[in-house]
């Protein structure tokens, strides 16, 4: 056993900019860089592995597809599943590639038998499975002798896109998730109660974290940057549907009422545009104040 690592816990974050922090993580990384495990939650994505065949997406509809450079085939990410980045020092950690895995396997199989469900892994098809629907799944990179990519436990999240896929590249396999056996579950407790037997499998002591975990990576300047700018988007879109609906009301009452209520509803719409405007300018302004501080 040895020091806990930092555990972070980053909310909903935008697939790609995570991605890239990780390999930046992982290049910048050297013998004295405590490693780090991040939990989290991605919108919804279809990811391909390195040798991932096209074939196996069907149907991906409105789901963005992303070619990345972990192994295996295609899989779904999407809120409700959280997803496990162990940034791992494998040498250090004295683990080769299959016994992370396993390790990241077993840590679900033995958090699943806490809240009452037999899972159990599969060496021939990595990953998690209950009455063998897949619960979670299992994909890594190593470069430079550590770890990223890593593990997606199905807790609440909507089942419905991995039937625009082949799941792992196997046509017909079923997915299952922790809610359907657990009721109330959640992703805070998923979260909580799946960490110590991370730690205990990856053979980390067990009794503390690491101080300064929730402190932002440098690393992960550009998650967070991506995470304010779409928050701007947001309220920018809010902005210009609430500004459509006041002008839309005001042309109604413009065409059914005397000059004086014409003017009255124009001036009624300035008023909504010039609000609204100021809420797209603040909005903007505090994104792009997080990005220059950076």
């Amino acid at each position: 056993m040895s020091v806990a690592p930092l555990i972070r816990h980053l909310g909903l974050v935008p697939y790609e900019p995570t991605w890239r922090a990780m390999q930046r993580f992982t290049d910048e990384r050297d013998a004295a860089t405590l490693d780090e495990i991040w939990l989290l939650e991605h919108p919804p994505v279809f990811t391909l592995g390195l040798n991932a065949k096209r074939e196996h997406v069907l149907a991906p509809g409105d789901i963005p597809v992303v070619q990345i450079d972990r192994g295996g085939q295609v899989t779904y990410h999407g809120p409700g599943q959280l997803v496990v980045y162990p940034l791992i020092d494998l040498k250090r950690r004295g683990l080769g590639v299959r016994a992370l895995v396993t390790a990241l396997e077993n840590a679900v199989v033995s958090y699943a038998a806490e809240v009452g469900v037999t899972a159990r892994a599969s060496r021939e098809a990595p990953g998690v499975y209950v009455d063998g629907a897949k619960l979670a799944s299992v994909g890594l990179r190593v470069r430079r002798g550590s770890s990223y990519h890593g593990l997606a436990l199905n807790v609440t999240l909507d089942l419905e896109p991995f039937r625009r896929i082949n799941v792992c590249g196997y046509p017909g396999l079923g997915v299952t998730r922790l809610a359907d056996f657990v009721p109330g579950c959640d992703m805070d407790s998923a979260a909580r109660g799946l960490v110590p037997h991370l730690l205990e499998q990856l053979r980390f002591a067990t009794g503390s974290v690491t101080p300064g975990a929730s402190a932002p990576a440098g690393s992960l300047a550009a998650v967070s940057d991506a995470t304010a700018v779409s928050a701007a988007a947001a309220t920018v879109s809010a902005a210009a549907s609430a500004t459509t609906v006041a002008a839309a009301a005001a042309v109604s009452a413009a065409a059914s009422a005397t000059a004086a209520a014409a003017v009255n509803a124009a001036a009624a719409v300035n008023a909504a545009a010039a609000v609204n405007a100021a809420a797209c300018y603040s909005a903007i302004s505090t994104a792009l104040q997080a990005v220059s501080s950076r």
